[in-house]
């Protein structure tokens, strides 16, 4: 066995108990921590992938940011994990068969896969040898697939915009600020000078 299939075995196994573990533990903070494992294991397989570039992504956005986000608002919230998990068990028979039919379209995808002849060359093809990943997936986003890549750009910013709008609230109760009425009042009206003699109050 090569060091390249050990250490492929090495992370496929860590990635898939780091992903198991994160769905069965019962402990929150635990869970993000099998989490994050996950991410660096599934972030060496990528660097065994020769994606160098994806594998470092991997590792600043997901562990380095959602993960840690994840970690702080399950720490610092104060979450009845006992009623989420009860809420849980009402749905635990539609998730389980959700989850045998996922299994079942992976077994008949993987049973029917085959890898092309033609594979190597077209893949070859794509990322020349002379040019680094980073340049190679580069020059496909913003060259080949601008348009495409401009339009999913501009779907995140719609769907973020529509979240937006659907959890604003405009609350009676609340007072607000008016920076137009801030910046067109007259100071010789906010503001009134008293006389205070000594020995006497306002």
């Amino acid at each position: 066995m090569t060091v390249a299939a050990f250490a492929f075995y090495v992370f496929a196994i860590t990635t898939i108990t780091g992903g198991f573990f994160t769905v069965v533990s019962r402990n929150p903070v635990h869970s993000v921590l099998w989490l994050i494992l996950a991410f660096l294991s599934a972030a060496g397989l990528f660097v065994l992938l020769g994606a160098e570039f994806i594998a470092m992504l991997l590792i600043i956005v997901y562990v380095g940011a959602v993960a840690v986000l994840f970690l702080f608002v399950v720490m610092m919230l104060d979450v009845d994990f006992a009623e989420l998990k009860a809420e849980m068990a009402r749905y635990m028979p539609l998730a389980l068969l959700i989850g045998v039919v996922l299994l079942m379209q992976l077994g008949m995808a993987f049973g029917a896969w085959t890898e092309a002849d033609q594979a190597q060359a077209l893949r070859g093809a794509v990322t020349p040898t002379d040019t680094q990943n980073t340049a190679a997936l580069g020059l496909l986003i913003y060259d080949k697939y601008f348009l495409l890549f401009q339009l999913s750009g501009l779907i995140l910013l719609v769907a973020m915009i529509g979240a937006i709008v659907l959890t604003l609230r405009h609350r009676t109760d609340i007072k607000r600020q008016d920076i137009l009425a801030q910046m067109y009042r007259d100071p010789a009206k906010s503001m009134e000078l008293k006389d205070v003699k000594p020995g006497q109050g306002l």
